[in-house]
C-alpha cells in the first residue's frame, strides 16, 4: 500500500541493510521506521482510491436508486393530474360542466391549483439538486395551505360556495406541498447514499451549476410563500365578510344550484274597491342595489310615496351566489320569478330599474304580463348599446382581474389602510373587488350581445302596449353621448303609455346621488303609482 510518501509496505531501503550489517549475520534487525526525507518528487496528496469515481462523474447520481426515481415519476404524475384539472376548472369559468359548478366565483379553487402547478413544476425543474432551502419553504407553503383548509372548511359560507371542487383544490394543494417536502429529504438521502457507495465520501461543496438551481428554487418558492400568504389574508377576509346577514332570505333556485337573495319592506296594503295594491319591485344597475341605490326608494317609503317595496341581488351580487355559466339576463329574470314564488311574493308589480338593470327588468315585464301595473327605467341600457359591455377586450380585462382577485390585492390594502367595512366589501364601494362581482360581470359580458339581446328584443315583442311608462335621463349621459341620448328617447317607445320623461340636468348616470335627481325620481315615481 503507498504511504503519505509514496514509500511501499514491505519495501527496505538503504538504512536498513546497514542496521543488519551492524548487527551481524543472523542478529535481528531494530523495529523503529525510519523515512526518507521529502524531496521535490514526494507526493503532496495521496492519489485516488482505486475503484471511487470522481464526485463530478454523472454516475454519481440518486438516480441510481429506484426509490427516487420512483418519486420523479410520482411527481411527473401528480403534475399532469394537477394540469388536467386546472384545463377543467378554466372551462368551467366560462362554461359549468355538469357536478363541477361552485357558488362562488370559482376563482380561488383555480388559484390553488395554479399553486399547485407551481409547487409540482419546481420540483421536477429542481429535482436533482435538493436543497434545505427548498424543504423549508415548501413546509411553510404546505402550513399555510392547512391553514386555508381549516378556514374553508369551519366557515359555513365560504365551505358552500366554494363546494367539493374548491375543498378538494386546496387540500391537494396542502398535500402537493407536503409531499415535496418527503421529495426533497428522499432525494438528498439518495444523493448521499450514491456518493458515499461511489466516490468513498459524501460531497459537500456544490458545483456553481447546482448553486443557481438552488438560489432559483428558493426564488420561485419565496413567491409562492407571498402567494399563500396573500390567499391566507383574503381568506379571513372572506370569512370575517360572511359573518355580516343579509336583511331578506336566501332561496335555492334552478334546481337548487344556488342560492338569490330576496328581500321586501313594508306592508301590503289594499286599494277602496279591495284590491291590492301595486309592490315596488327595484332592480338595481351596476352596483348592488344595497350600495346607494336604496337610498331614494327607502326616503319614497318614508314619504309615504309607496307602501312597500321588494329587492333582490343577481346572482353574483352582495348576498347572492353565482349562477352556473354561460347565464343570461333572461335566467336571472326566471331566477327571480323562482325565489318571488318560494317567498310567497306576488304582484301586481311596479319595475323600477337602473343602469343595465333596465334589461333584467324588460324581460321580466315580459314573462308577467298580467303582473305588471308600470315600469320605470332610469337611465337605462338600450339593447342596442349591450356590444358596449360585450367587447372582448373588456372580457379579458374581467377574467384576468377574477384570476388574480384570490390574492386581495385591492381588497387587503383597502380594508389595512383605508377602513373599508365588510359592508363596503359585500355590497358597498369595495364591493367591485370581489371574485363573485367579477364572476358575474364576466357571465354578464359573454352573452350580453348574444343570448341577452335576443331575449331583450322578444321581450319588446312580448311587451303589453298599455303598461304605463316613466323614463327618466341623465343630463350628463345624455350631453355627453349622442348615441346614449338617442337609444333613451328610443326607450320611451317600448309601449304606447309613456307618463313622463325627464332629462335631469346635471344628474350623472345614478341619477339619484343629486339632490335635482332625486327630487325627479320621487315625484315621477309618484306619478307612476297613481296612473
Amino acid at each position: 500500500m503507498v504511504s503519505l510518501w509514496g514509500s511501499k509496505n514491505g519495501e527496505t531501503n538503504h538504512d536498513e541493510d546497514h542496521d543488519e550489517e551492524q548487527n551481524g549475520e543472523g542478529s535481528r534487525p531494530t523495529s523503529r521506521p525510519t523515512r526518507r526525507e521529502p524531496d521535490e518528487r514526494t507526493q503532496l496528496l495521496p492519489p485516488s482510491r482505486a475503484g471511487f469515481l470522481d464526485p463530478d462523474d454523472p454516475a454519481v447520481s440518486p438516480y441510481n436508486l429506484w426509490s427516487v426515481r420512483a418519486l420523479r415519476y410520482f411527481s411527473i404524475l401528480f403534475l399532469i393530474i394537477t394540469f388536467l384539472w386546472w384545463v377543467l376548472l378554466l372551462v368551467s369559468i366560462f362554461v359549468s360542466p355538469p357536478m363541477l359548478h361552485t357558488r362562488g366565483s370559482g376563482f380561488f379553487d383555480f388559484s390553488f391549483t395554479t399553486l399547485t402547478a407551481g409547487i409540482l413544476l419546481s420540483g421536477i425543474l429542481f429535482f436533482s439538486a435538493p436543497s434545505r432551502a427548498m424543504e423549508i419553504t415548501s413546509l411553510i407553503i404546505g402550513v399555510f395551505l392547512i391553514v386555508d383548509v381549516i378556514i374553508i372548511t369551519a366557515t359555513a359560507r365560504i365551505r358552500f360556495e366554494e363546494g367539493w371542487v374548491g375543498i378538494a383544490s386546496v387540500i391537494w394543494a396542502a398535500l402537493m406541498a407536503i409531499y415535496l417536502v418527503l421529495v426533497e429529504r428522499v432525494v438528498a438521502w439518495g444523493k448521499k447514499e450514491e456518493e458515499e457507495r461511489l466516490t468513498g465520501r459524501h460531497e459537500t461543496k456544490r458545483s456553481l451549476k447546482e448553486w443557481l438551481a438552488v438560489l432559483s428554487s428558493t426564488i420561485v418558492m419565496t413567491v409562492m410563500i407571498a402567494v399563500v400568504i396573500l390567499l391566507t389574508a383574503t381568506l379571513i377576509l372572506r370569512a370575517r365578510d360572511a359573518s355580516l346577514e343579509p336583511s331578506g332570505d336566501r332561496w335555492y333556485v334552478d334546481n337548487d344550484k344556488y342560492e338569490v337573495h330576496v328581500a321586501c319592506m313594508g306592508s301590503v296594503t289594499f286599494n277602496d274597491a279591495g284590491e291590492r295594491n301595486p309592490t315596488i319591485l327595484v332592480e338595481a344597475g351596476e352596483m348592488p342595489f344595497e350600495d346607494t341605490f336604496d337610498d331614494w326608494i327607502y326616503g319614497a317609503y318614508q314619504n309615504g310615496t309607496i307602501d312597500r317595496y321588494c329587492y333582490w341581488d343577481r346572482p353574483g351580487m352582495a348576498f347572492s351566489d353565482n349562477a352556473p355559466s354561460p347565464h343570461s339576463a333572461g335566467m336571472s329574470a326566471d331566477a327571480l320569478s323562482e325565489a318571488l314564488a318560494q317567498a310567497g311574493e306576488q304582484g301586481p308589480w311596479i319595475l323600477v330599474s337602473a343602469g343595465i338593470g333596465g334589461i333584467y327588468s324588460r324581460i321580466f315585464s315580459a314573462r308577467h304580463v298580467g303582473e305588471i301595473s308600470g315600469i320605470f327605467l332610469i337611465d337605462a341600457m338600450h339593447e342596442d348599446l349591450l356590444y358596449k359591455i360585450a367587447s372582448p377586450s373588456r372580457g379579458f380585462l374581467l377574467w384576468a382581474r377574477g384570476i388574480i382577485s384570490p390574492l386581495g390585492w385591492d381588497r387587503l390594502p383597502a380594508a389595512l389602510f383605508k377602513g373599508r367595512t365588510r359592508e363596503d366589501r359585500v355590497y358597498g364601494r369595495s364591493a367591485y373587488q370581489g371574485g363573485k362581482f367579477i364572476k358575474q360581470q364576466l357571465q354578464e359580458s359573454l352573452v350580453a350581445n348574444s343570448l341577452t339581446k335576443s331575449e331583450v328584443s322578444q321581450s319588446r315583442h312580448i311587451q303589453s302596449k298599455d303598461t304605463p311608462l316613466v323614463v327618466v335621463s341623465s343630463g350628463i349621459a345624455t350631453r355627453k353621448d349622442e348615441e346614449w341620448a338617442a337609444k333613451q328617447e328610443d326607450l320611451t317607445k317600448i309601449t304606447d303609455n309613456l307618463v313622463g320623461w325627464e332629462i335631469v340636468n346635471g344628474a350623472p348616470h345614478e341619477v339619484w346621488r343629486t339632490f335635482a335627481g332625486r327630487t325627479t325620481l320621487e315625484a315621477m315615481l309618484r306619478k307612476l303609482v297613481k296612473a
